[in-house]
């Protein structure tokens, strides 16, 4: 019998229930994000269906040539634009579109990003939820503030009046198996609740972590949100950007 979009789905979301069981939380606690990194509308549009609420875009450009057609044909079907998340690493010269055409950006890990993002939400009248993208590795080939300077990025966030800092992502680097990387997600939920002390970061609330291969153990962790690609949308085509 061949495998459905809407099968794979289910199988993720009854993974991430097990896994919030496990940990003693509830399965609510926890957001889906589809990454449809390249993957056409068609596909969107059949996840959205079967009640994918959020999806995430890495690059703007292949995000941009969907949308048009994303809306037609969920409005054909009486059907709501998910939440769309921006998943990628953002160019400076890219964020004041972003801010205008995606509801959360999950990758902001420098202060002059966070101005231009603040700079395309105050144009459009609109609130941005926005994370911090933290590189606990420090991978070259990664985007994301080192754990030290986290702090000062959070400082200077008080300047962003249309953003809403809602709390941290972070990439971990690949590992051998899913249960090498819960350290990595462990000190990423230990550093934003070391940050809730601190001036303006009592919002950290949401920590986006875990992708398709380590979802389950960064649930354990504490993930309040997970970025998966490959496990709902199958593989994608070869290129460049961060995995899900």
């Amino acid at each position: 019998m061949n495998e459905t979009l809407a099968n794979r789905l289910a199988v993720v979301r009854g993974l991430m229930a097990a896994a919030a069981r496990r940990a003693g939380r509830s399965p609510e606690q926890v957001t889906l994000v589809g990454v449809a990194k390249g993957k056409p509308t068609n596909q969107i549009v059949e996840a959205v269906e079967a009640g994918l609420a959020h999806v995430g875009e890495n690059y703007l450009q292949e995000a941009r040539a969907k949308l048009p057609e994303l809306r037609a044909r969920l409005e054909a079907l009486g059907l709501p634009l998910p939440c769309l998340h921006f998943v990628g690493r953002l160019q400076r010269n890219k964020a004041f579109e972003v801010a205008r055409d995606f509801d959360v950006v999950e990758s902001v890990d420098r202060v002059e990003l966070g101005a231009e993002l603040e700079r395309g939400a105050a144009e459009a009248g609109r609130e941005l939820r926005v994370l911090l993208q933290v590189n606990e590795d420090s991978e070259a080939t990664k985007g994301g503030v080192p754990p030290e300077a986290v702090h000062e990025l959070l400082a200077k966030s008080a300047d962003w009046t249309h953003l809403r800092v809602a709390g941290l992502m972070a990439i971990p680097a690949p590992r051998a198996t899913p249960e090498a990387s819960r350290a990595a997600f462990a000190r990423l939920r230990e550093l934003a609740r070391a940050l809730r002390t601190q001036p303006g970061g009592g919002s950290l609330r949401e920590l986006s972590m875990g992708m398709s291969a380590d979802f389950e153990v960064a649930i354990e962790e504490g993930a309040t949100s997970v970025r998966i690609g490959t496990a709902i949308f199958g593989p994608r085509r070869r290129g460049g950007g961060d995995p899900a």
